[in-house]
């Protein structure tokens, strides 16, 4: 009996303590829950988490770029008709000019960090602020789409490697006649990063000890350990039983593994939370504030092209209407992950389960057949809740 009186009590305790990192989570469980039930199991079914991660990628992948412009108390506005305008690049080099898909991807992305440029100018050098310097980007962007496509309206990209970066999936072990039903790599890559997890978060465990860091309870650890491996084994059969992971899904773990790390484990990841934090103090620190807006500014713009490739590509098209809103969804998605309007705050994972919560509402209300006006309304709803979130966690902690 007593243990489990410690066990709530320090349970109580770590969910207090980390209540901005476990309310997305917390959130993310229901919402799927409340559409599991609404759709009868529908949205729960391998075909719809499939399609639903598909539908996250792009909007995940500028999530993630989002972030790092709030943590440095900017905004880019620009992201949504850029993520138009060079997809178009990318179609009009495949089709038009007929260029080889690795030089048309690797184009596009350079495009993408040049472009990135001009608002970093405009911010770093210049003292504009960002909501102006990328408001007229969006207003260029949206021009530049119009007129790269109107000779030719919507471009259908028949490139078949291309198209596969959207839509295609990731081959299964060949010659396995077990479980011919399911994907077998999907299965041993789910195992393998359970493992992995559980044996960085031993690893990271033990570190802090040696240095008599704060650590879980061991109770809260173990439990911590057998939820989310539970959760990654649910979710690796689930996909497992439609095809395994997309490459959408792929590129975008890799993304969201590639920030995490340079965002938690490097100098660079430091300086851009403390410009965040405060960048008068990070300037008489010795960082190089200037670079620091270059480099953030510069890898949204990367990002974005990314984007553009991944939704030109699902969708095998270009079209003057692509990207209209998208800049909204990604920073509706950062805000909601947990990225703070102060600057200073927010987490890569954190903009992948904002991503992720934002979409399952479009997916879910769609199954529901919920009227787009209704679910911008919802939308809504949540984004202030998760911005009055913030401050009152904020305000707390002070």
């Amino acid at each position: 009996m007593a243990f489990l009186q410690n066990f709530f009590r320090d349970l109580q305790k770590v969910l207090r303590q980390n209540i901005r990192e476990y309310g997305m989570f917390i959130a993310l469980f229901v919402i799927w829950a409340f559409f599991a039930i609404t759709t009868r199991g529908t949205f729960l079914t391998a075909r719809n988490i499939s399609n639903l991660l598909n539908q996250t990628g792009y909007i995940a992948v500028m999530a993630v770029g989002v972030t790092l412009v709030i943590v440095i108390r900017h905004i880019d506005l620009s992201i949504g008709f850029l993520l138009g305008f060079l997809g178009a690049v990318a179609a009009i080099a495949l089709k038009v000019w007929e260029l080889p898909v690795g030089v048309v991807i690797l184009l596009v992305l350079a495009l993408g960090v040049v472009l990135g440029t001009i608002p970093s100018f405009m911010v770093a050098n210049l003292g504009i602020p960002a909501f102006v310097a990328t408001l007229a980007g969006w207003l260029a962007y949206r021009g530049l789409l119009v007129v790269v496509l109107a000779g030719t309206g919507t471009i259908i990209i028949e490139n078949e490697f291309f198209n596969a970066i959207g839509n295609g999936y990731i081959p299964d072990i060949p010659n396995l006649t077990f479980l011919p039903e399911v994907h077998k790599l999907t299965l041993l890559l789910g195992l393998v990063a359970i493992i992995l997890f559980i044996v960085g978060q031993l690893n990271d465990r033990k570190k802090k000890l040696a240095y008599n860091f704060e650590v879980l309870p061991p109770a809260i650890f173990v439990l911590k350990l057998g939820f989310v491996s539970v959760v990654g084994l649910v979710a690796t059969w689930v996909l497992a039983g439609y095809n395994g992971p997309s490459w959408t899904m792929v590129i975008m773990l890799v993304v969201v593994a590639i920030y995490q790390f340079m965002t938690t484990q490097t100098i660079l990841g430091r300086h851009i939370y403390a410009v965040g934090g405060n960048p008068e103090a990070a300037q008489l620190s010795g960082i190089n504030v200037k670079k620091i807006t270059y480099f953030v500014f510069c890898s949204m713009g990367l990002l974005t092209a990314l984007a553009g490739i991944l939704y030109a590509s699902r969708l095998r098209s270009a079209s003057p209407q692509a990207g209209n809103g998208f800049e909204l969804d990604a920073i509706a998605s950062a805000f909601i992950g947990g990225a703070s309007p102060a600057g200073g705050i927010g987490t890569i994972v954190g903009s992948l389960i904002g991503a992720l919560v934002y979409m399952s509402l479009t997916n879910g209300m769609n199954l529901m057949g919920t009227g787009s006006d209704a679910q911008n309304i919802v939308k809504g709803v949540v984004l202030a809740g998760a911005v009055i979130f913030d401050v009152a966690t904020r305000s707390r902690a002070k």
